[in-house]
């Protein structure tokens, strides 16, 4: 029994960071080995019901305290700054441990994917000189993210054995890019008052820079609220958007009757029903339909926009970065590109610098997804894509980034509410080997496949600045203090 816990204690080294490594100005201690996958652990402990709570304490038992964070007590980029400033002036005074250390860390982030994306986006923004890959540990109702690449999605065990095996997987996990997206959104501003959004449009966390911008900016516009952000793996407008909005509104309300994975679930799918997403014929009037909302134009290779034709019964459009929506699901599936519709068409890779756009008519139309070459209308794919949405049939729409919906207000007179879609760089991040997720630098993917190239250098010059070079998540995303952070998943 002692052998075992020996063996035990001596396999955890292999993550452990020393307290010197950590916290600036602490005591010098005598360090053990390199760890050969030193690792940082970002908990959102409100996630998962009682779950997150018991995840922390089990991997502060296991692990230096120090090296374990609850995000609802200390934000990621405040701890991911202090530690690296700290690496950097250890290595400054010729500390080799602090230097191997640097070289071989890695983030594990548990929570949603709201949390996931929180952490992504902060070691994007921070420009770190050698950004660790992150794992991501299913702790919320989606589980997109954790799923696309390799770590399920049902949550996890949060006892001893199951931490420990966690943390073998993390160990021997490869390492793959990520695009990530920008995404910016124009609305006019009130003619008296601040520049805060107004009531009832409540944006979710990862639109965070609103309000207007600074002069230098080429996208900013006199008289208009400039609202930024970014996102990982969808945005998503229409009828699936609005259930997720019912969702999370009523978990808002009555957040004791959210403690349970599958109770969630269950939740989510009755909401379907009752919004009428089963029976939207009937009920979606057709001025809410995506082609009566907006004009959609689409860019695939750098500077040439073309209008995208929407079906007319379309009442739901997904821009998908990752081959893994609604629990899972791929709506882009592998198109035939030997049929003239989908000759111009890729598999969905994740680095490739291209979104996915597809379309759902309703519910029933999403459950082709569970078939095994099931999949939405495919639309397009885009390297950027641009919303305009002018005074219409409708006063509002849903719109869903990562999870978090929102209630959009629609122009009422002359005015134009623009959503605008683009590449903005990779990050990197932990996959299992059998992961479904793939890139365009496997080696039997076909590089004639990469289509973001041709763009690159788009990114940047176009949007001018470096409002636009910021992620956010670092900056300003910040989570006011009457916000339970829950809420985010």
């Amino acid at each position: 029994m002692e052998e075992d816990s020996h063996s035990q204690s001596a396999s955890l080294k292999e993550f452990y960071i020393p307290s010197y490594v950590l916290l600036p100005d602490s005591e010098s201690e005598t360090v053990p080995d390199v760890p050969r996958c030193p690792v940082l652990v970002f908990i959102n402990s409100k996630s998962g019901g009682q779950l997150g709570g018991d995840l922390l304490v089990t991997y502060r038992s296991l692990l230096n305290k120090n090296q374990v964070f609850d995000v609802g007590e200390e934000a990621p980029d405040k701890a991911l700054r202090r530690i690296y400033l700290n690496l950097e002036t250890l290595k400054a005074n010729g500390d080799a441990y602090a230097t191997q250390i640097q070289e071989r860390l890695r983030i594990i982030v548990a929570g949603g994917d709201g949390t996931a994306g929180w952490l992504l986006g902060v070691v994007c923004d921070l420009k770190l000189s050698h950004p660790p890959p992150i794992a991501t540990v299913p702790l919320g109702t989606g589980n997109n993210l954790p799923f696309a690449f390799g770590w399920g999605k049902k949550n996890p065990g949060t006892d001893r054995h199951a931490v420990e095996q966690f943390l073998r997987h993390v160990m021997n996990a490869k390492e793959m890019k990520i695009d990530n997206w920008h995404i910016l959104m124009r609305l006019r501003a009130p003619k008296e008052g601040s520049c805060d959004p107004i009531a009832p449009l409540e944006l979710p966390h990862s639109l965070h820079a609103f309000g207007r911008v600074s002069a230098t900016d080429e996208l900013n516009k006199e008289g208009y609220h400039t609202f930024r952000g970014g996102f990982w793996n969808y945005f998503s407008m229409g009828m699936d958007a609005q259930v997720s909005y019912a969702f999370h509104s009523e978990r808002k309300l009555h957040p004791e009757k959210f403690k349970n994975q599958l109770v969630n679930q269950s939740t989510y799918a009755k909401l379907g029903c009752t919004q009428g997403w089963f029976f939207a014929s009937l009920v979606h009037p057709s001025s809410h339909n995506i082609a009566q909302l907006a004009k959609v134009k689409v860019m695939k290779k750098c500077g040439q926009w073309r209008d995208l034709e929407i079906p007319s019964s379309i009442r739901s459009i997904v821009c998908l970065n990752l081959p893994s929506f609604s629990g899972g699901l791929n709506p882009w599936g592998t198109p035939n590109t030997k049929k003239s519709q989908y000759k111009d068409f890729t598999p969905p890779y994740v680095d490739d610098g291209l979104l996915e756009v597809v379309g759902f008519r309703d519910a029933w139309h999403g459950l082709v997804l569970y078939a095994p070459s099931g999949h939405g209308t495919r639309l397009a794919q885009a390297h950027r894509i641009c919303f305009e949405f002018h005074k219409g049939g409708a006063d509002h729409t849903f719109m869903r980034i990562d999870g978090e919906p929102w209630k959009q207000p629609l122009p009422v007179d002359d005015d134009t509410v623009v959503v605008e879609i683009s590449h903005h760089g990779q990050v990197n991040i932990l996959a299992t080997r059998d992961c479904q997720s793939k890139s365009v630098r496997d080696p039997s993917s076909s590089p004639s496949q990469h289509g973001s190239e041709d763009c690159q250098s788009d990114d940047d010059s176009s949007h001018g600045g470096e409002e636009h070079r910021k992620f956010g998540a670092a900056e300003t995303f910040k989570i006011p203090e009457d916000i339970d952070i829950s809420h985010i998943s």
